[in-house]
């Protein structure tokens, strides 16, 4: 399933919009039930307001009514380096109960990470 999903993180990654860094990612969520949405960054001159890939996955699934996320796959299409989710994302994912992300290497093969590898000792809704 690893590679069928970042296969699709890639495909999704060609429509992203960077036309300021170039860094085209894709993302693919897989929700509780089994059911994907896609997302990809969306940049803006005014660097602050750009969209990364996983948090418009991310989005998209909370739309269709999913706050119950299991698996994100991301890919970088334009990278050199693997491609791993910003902290803003990392803590997107950890409210939305994200176990699995898989990244993408430059050679096409897939990482596998758990939330807690990527965010340790994390901040979530218990921590209120």
């Amino acid at each position: 399933m690893e590679d069928e999903l970042l296969a699709e993180a890639a495909e999704v990654a060609e429509a992203a919009y960077a036309p300021y860094s170039n860094f085209r990612v894709g993302a693919v969520v897989v929700a509780a039930d089994g059911q994907r949405f896609t997302g990809v960054n969306v940049e803006n001159a005014a660097y602050g307001s750009t969209q990364c890939a996983e948090a418009s996955a991310m989005a998209n699934a909370v739309t269709a009514g999913h706050t119950d996320i299991k698996t994100i796959a991301v890919a970088c299409i334009d990278a050199e380096g693997d491609c791993y989710p910003c902290g803003n994302c990392r803590q997107m994912m950890r409210e939305l109960g994200v176990e699995t992300i898989i990244v993408r290497t430059p050679n096409g093969a897939a990482r596998q990470h758990t939330l807690a590898e990527l965010l340790p000792d994390s901040f979530g809704p218990e921590s209120l």
